[in-house]
């Protein structure tokens, strides 16, 4: 069996020193993960107590059609309710009684605070257990916050996901949990693969259905399938459950690197582990290669932004050949990505937070032939002659896993080359603008 890199914290970037910088701030918000959640469970409706900002932001996010049904919504903190002269508990109990007697397919209810409610300090933690003795047991109402105030946009599904952990039956089972939301068909890869090692029962964290024989307890060991998941992480360790650290399943190595770990745990011995992976191993193998051309070489400079940052920072620099000049994340947990920091090369500076001039500073300054950040800061760098590729698309895209791989290494690839043929046709305009001259 092929031998995976073990490096010690001397050799990886674990113990480097991080640039920590606290000022003005680039981020998305957190609602914005009711886009991916939404899809996960589908007997769960996330009801967004906000502003109109917050309905028009999910709105053109998801891409629904006014006429649509989607499993999420927002009840509009209106001026008299901003201003104190309505009792917002009251009219959000209106807004919920007409939703659930319209929509009787809910069973799982997120009430879901926004700047705007959280400005006005609403209680939704006791709307949700005041609706909760109301709707039992048919409709389980939860809370959680996905205010961007002082938050990344991810943070959005950690919230969510660590409100559900509370209230999970307890189970003495000894079983194997994912944790963290996946699009379909990357978590039956997941689960395939491991099940083809003999590895279960196997849960997963959002169940597609509040009716899943879902539990926690001191048998549960779980795996993160996201770096986001820090809050989640730990109700899951306070309920009993042991995390198992791995670097995240980015590329071919990433991704051997986190089955090995769940692997050595269930005791799969290395001849299973090669005859099921293997096949998938040098399919991303092939796919990399060909994906990561244009990368070889080039440098890179991540704004943090998703929390991804770190484990996409050591697949592009391990498997396809990139230079990292700064990785920046919005927090650097770690418990979470440290066998990650473990296996990326010394030499990128490492930042948690920002004070987004100056480091866009010290991007314009690098010059990188790729900078991975926000919407809001991807127009001025392309201005600047710098091509980017936006963070959140990198959450939106099935990315995981063997058969992904190189389509997550062309996500970095394509913004290269298309720079690089905008380069050439300026050339040519040029070209001919001084021919036309003469």
């Amino acid at each position: 069996m092929t031998e995976l890199p073990r490096l010690s914290n001397s050799g990886g970037c674990r113990n480097a020193p991080i640039l920590k910088q606290r000022g003005q701030r680039e981020v998305f918000c957190g609602l914005t993960g009711i886009i991916w959640l939404h899809r996960k469970m589908q007997d769960a409706f996330f009801l967004v107590i906000g502003s109109r900002t917050c309905a028009h932001l999910l709105q053109s996010a998801a891409g629904v059609m006014i006429f649509a049904e989607p499993r999420f919504g927002t009840a509009i903190l209106e001026e008299t309710d901003l201003a104190g002269l309505a009792d917002a508990q009251t009219e959000l109990d209106k807004v919920v009684d007409q939703l659930l007697a319209r929509r009787t397919d809910i069973k799982q209810l997120f009430l879901v605070g926004s700047c705007p409610s959280e400005v006005i300090k609403l209680d939704l933690a006791r709307a949700a257990e005041r609706m909760t003795e109301k709707y039992a047991p048919s409709v389980r109402v939860l809370n959680f916050s996905g205010s961007g105030i002082e938050t990344t946009f991810t943070q959005g599904e950690d919230a969510c996901l660590a409100s559900m952990v509370p209230v999970l039956p307890k189970t003495n089972i000894r079983q194997l949990m994912l944790v963290g939301a996946l699009p379909d068909v990357v978590e039956e890869q997941a689960v395939s693969l491991l099940t083809d090692m003999g590895v279960g029962p196997i849960k997963v964290l959002p169940a597609p259905r509040s009716d899943t024989d879902l539990g926690v307890g001191d048998n549960t060991v779980f795996a993160l399938t996201q770096p986001f998941l820090g809050d989640t992480m730990a109700a899951l360790e306070r309920r009993g459950a042991r995390h198992l650290p791995a670097p995240f399943p980015f590329g071919e190595e990433g991704t051997t690197a986190w089955l090995q770990a769940i692997a050595n745990e269930f005791g799969v011995d290395a001849e299973t582990f090669d005859r099921v992976t293997s096949a998938p191993r040098a399919r991303a193998r092939k796919a990399i290669a060909q994906a990561s051309e244009t990368l070889n070489g080039k440098s890179i400079f991540f704004f943090p932004d998703s929390q991804l940052e770190i484990p996409l920072a050591r697949f592009l620099t391990r498997e396809c050949g990139m230079n990292a000049i700064e990785v920046g994340a919005p927090f650097i947990h770690k418990s979470i990505v440290g066998p990650d920091l473990d296996m990326l090369n010394e030499g990128p500076t490492l930042s948690e937070g920002q004070d987004v001039d100056l480091q866009l500073a010290r991007c314009r300054a690098a010059r990188p032939d790729l900078t991975v950040c926000g919407l809001g800061l991807a127009n001025p760098l392309e201005a600047d002659g710098l091509a980017t590729k936006w963070a959140i698309e990198l959450v939106f895209t099935p990315v995981h896993f063997y058969e992904q791989a190189g389509d997550l290494a062309g996500l970095f690839s394509r913004p290269i080359r298309r720079a690089n043929l905008l380069k050439l046709e300026d050339a040519d305009v040029s070209s001919q603008m001084r021919e036309g001259a003469q």
